[in-house]
Parts: C-alpha cells; sequence; structure tokens
C-alpha cells in the first residue's frame, strides 16, 4: 500500500513512524515533511493547503490511502476532495470539522445537545462583546472564532486585559479573520486532560489520555505555545471521569454531530477541565493533538493503520483498540525564543542511540546535515511501567540532543508525579 501524510510536524512524524510498522505498507509519503523524516518517508514539496495539487499528486501517485493530519486541511475540505477523486482518508470532511473551525459552532453545539462545557457568549460586534465584559468576573476567556495556529485564545485576567483582547482581535485583526466573531467564555478551574479518540460516526474509542504543558517555561510560566512536552495517561483521568466523559461528553457529542448532519469520521479531540462539578469541554480539534500524538501513539498496541481504515468504512466495532499498560513521556526541544522571535539554521547533533525515539518537526535537511527550522524542533520521547521512569529516560535522552540555542522545559509531568503521590 502506498499511504500519503499531509502535514510537516512531530504529530505526523509519530504517525508515519506507526504507520510504518505495517507489514502492508510499501511506501509513505509525507507532505510537505520536513528534513527529520527524510528517513522514515518520501518528501513532497507541496504545501498541506495546497488541496488541488495534493489531490493531482495523490491520483498520479496511485496513492491508496491518505491521512489528513492538521486542522487547516481539514476545514478547508481536503478530505472531501480526495474522497471525491476516489482516495480513501483518514480524518473528518469540511461538514464535521467545522468543529475545531468554528468555536462558536462547537459552543452552540454543546449549548443544544446539554454537554458541559464553560457559560459563554458569541460576538461578532466589537461594541457588544466590551459592553458585555464590564459586567463579568475575572479571569475570563476570550477566544477568535476560527483557526489561529493554536495561539487564538487568550486569558485576561483583569477587565482592561480582556477589553484589549478584543480590541485586538476585533479590530487589529492579530489573528486575522479567524477573529471576525469572538467567543468569550467563563474561566474554569481544575486539571486538564487531553482525550483522543477514534471514531467512524458511531463507535467511540478513546485513547490513553494525556496531559500537555503549554506555557514556555517551567511552573507554566511564559507565553502561551503549541505545546513544550505531554505525559500519558493522565493521572487526573480517574477510571470515574473517564467513565463520565463517555455518558456525558463523548457519546452525546457523536449523537449530536450526527443529528446535525455531519458525521465525524477519524480522531476527534476532547480538551476537558476536570472541574468541581466534573469534566467539562474546554474545546473540541477535529484531528490527532500535537504534542499528545507523540505519547499517545507509542502506546497502542493496535495496528494504526487497521483502526484509521476502521474509522473510515465504518467498522471501528470490529476490531479491539489496545493500549499497552505503560506510561510515556514526550520532551519537547525548541529554539530559544519560542513562541516569539527565534533564529533557526542550527546543526542538530543526534546520539545514534536515541534516533529511534526522537519526533522532528521544524527541522530541514541540508547536505545530510540536520538544522533548526523552527520553534518547536523536536520531541524527544520515552516510555516506561513507572510515570517517573518515563520521564526520567526522555530526559536522559534530550540530554544526548544539542542545536545552539537549545530549550526545554526542565518539568515535564512534574504535576502528574504530584497527582500519582496523593
Amino acid at each position: 500500500m502506498k499511504i500519503l501524510v499531509i502535514g510537516g510536524g512531530g504529530r505526523e512524524h509519530a504517525i508515519i513512524k506507526a504507520i510504518k510498522q505495517n507489514k502492508d505498507v510499501s511506501e509513505i509519503f509525507a507532505l510537505p515533511g520536513n528534513g527529520g523524516m527524510a528517513e522514515d518517508a518520501t518528501l513532497v514539496n507541496i504545501g498541506a493547503k495546497e488541496t488541488d495539487k495534493i489531490v493531482d499528486f495523490a491520483v498520479k501517485t496511485g496513492i491508496d490511502y491518505a491521512i489528513v493530519a492538521p486542522d487547516d486541511p481539514l476545514v478547508l475540505g481536503t478530505v472531501d476532495k480526495l474522497s471525491a477523486a476516489g482516495v480513501p482518508c483518514f480524518g473528518p470532511n469540511k461538514k464535521a470539522a467545522i468543529i475545531e473551525g468554528s468555536k462558536a459552532f462547537s459552543k452552540d453545539l454543546m449549548q443544544k445537545y446539554g454537554i458541559p462545557t464553560a457559560k459563554y457568549r458569541v460576538f461578532s460586534d466589537e461594541t457588544a462583546a466590551l459592553n458585555y465584559i464590564s459586567g463579568e468576573k475575572f479571569p475570563i476567556v476570550i477566544k477568535a472564532d476560527g483557526l489561529a495556529l493554536g495561539k487564538g485564545v487568550i486569558i485576561a485576567e483583569t477587565e482592561e486585559q480582556a477589553k484589549a483582547a478584543v480590541r485586538s482581535i476585533m479590530r487589529d485583526k492579530v489573528f486575522g479573520e479567524s477573529g471576525a466573531k469572538i467567543v468569550v467564555e467563563e474561566f474554569l478551574t481544575g486539571p486538564e486532560v487531553s482525550v483522543l479518540s477514534f471514531t467512524d460516526g458511531k463507535t467511540i474509542v478513546p485513547m490513553a489520555s494525556s496531559m500537555d504543558h503549554k506555557r514556555a517555561l517551567d511552573g507554566d510560566k511564559g507565553l502561551n505555545t503549541g505545546g513544550m512536552g505531554t505525559i500519558a495517561p493522565n493521572p487526573f483521568y480517574t477510571p470515574e471521569i473517564a467513565e463520565r466523559s463517555m455518558k456525558e461528553i463523548f457519546i452525546p457529542t457523536i449523537t449530536a454531530m450526527n443529528k446535525e448532519g455531519r458525521t465525524f469520521k477519524g480522531c476527534l479531540y476532547f480538551g476537558l477541565m476536570i472541574t468541581e462539578d466534573g469534566p467539562k469541554v474546554i474545546e473540541y480539534n477535529c484531528r490527532f493533538g500535537d504534542p499528545e500524538t507523540q505519547v499517545v501513539l507509542p502506546l497502542l498496541k493496535t495496528d494504526l493503520l487497521t483502526v484509521m481504515q476502521a474509522t473510515t468504512y465504518g467498522t471501528l466495532d470490529k476490531i479491539k483498540v489496545e493500549f499497552e499498560d505503560a506510561c510515556a513521556c514526550c520532551v519537547i526541544m525548541a529554539s530559544d525564543g519560542y513562541p516569539a522571535a527565534y533564529k533557526k539554521g542550527y546543526e542538530i547533533t543526534v546520539d545514534k542511540s536515541v534516533n529511534g525515539d526522537v519526533y522532528f518537526a521544524g527541522v530541514k535537511k541540508t547536505d545530510g546535515k540536520l538544522y533548526t527550522d523552527g520553534g518547536r524542533v523536536l520531541g524527544v520521547v520515552a516510555k516506561d511501567i513507572t510515570l517517573k521512569g518515563a520521564i526520567d529516560k526522555a530526559y536522559k535522552k534530550a540530554e544526548k540532543i544539542s542545536f545552539e540555542n537549545a530549550f526545554y522545559r526542565k518539568d515535564i509531568g512534574a504535576k502528574a508525579l504530584k497527582a500519582e503521590a496523593k
């Protein structure tokens, strides 16, 4: 089988490494991929949003199955166009991908079907939003409605900060047209949990839970990033919480999307907050999370491609999806200054002993050498039967990787270890 994986980051590299385990896979193409993936896939110099070129390549190359990983091409309808051209895909169609493509849609969906989430209001008028904020409690959350590279959420501690956020999104358009409409949301407190799930629109199978670390610096300080590391499973996601989430959130969401004529197939990501009142949805994503994928897929015992195809063909109830009874940790190594300004072009040195446990993201390859080419450069992953063991192993591996301007958080998993100790 010839497989096409659309995307170019660490998440896609994790997917590719898992797909390679299937003996029926003869060739994997990464579009556009990155230089660090070159040993695992054939790179294709086409952008992930160049839908017509993607379809043309897939048809001419005889692609048997395509995996559309990032949010933008999913929301743009890449799955629809590939499917229409006879290329089966993993991922939701355009109608279903709106669950991430519009925060206003997802909030209205949850309200309509009684799915627990934070209190909210949607605004397309700046003045109305500013007036509403004046009467609210703080902190408060301001979200751009559309996609914003994971950065369209601002937590405002004061009324002044909240109003500044509204103006920057709606007037200054810091997130472009994604901020033409905004969601103003109640600030929830409690541990956060990421739960990725496979679904064919009828059956839903949650994967191992995980915990992301979004802030750039130790102690959850600094700017919000795309994620500085993850651990799995998340100790805050107890069997009781899992049961409630399935009953109150996961199944109702699949049912709601079906009733709306937007049947979801692929990976549906639930960003949850475990509040005093139980689990509530912070956000939906219409695809695998990054860097959650880097710790969840290494724990998957069942063949990934087999599961993906079952979501496409509606046969997920016919297979048993199993995960290891183990733990995983991913430490993201980034370029100093990320997520703001940073320099790139530094050579990356990776000790051969850790090469198989590295997922490359912001990397290019020149004359056989790897160089930094982005903010989040790579993720170092390790597994162990205990969480502490996985964390220790990941950091030991990170010490064997070097490039100028490298930085990474030293406390990935610290909160989870404290929770385990209680």
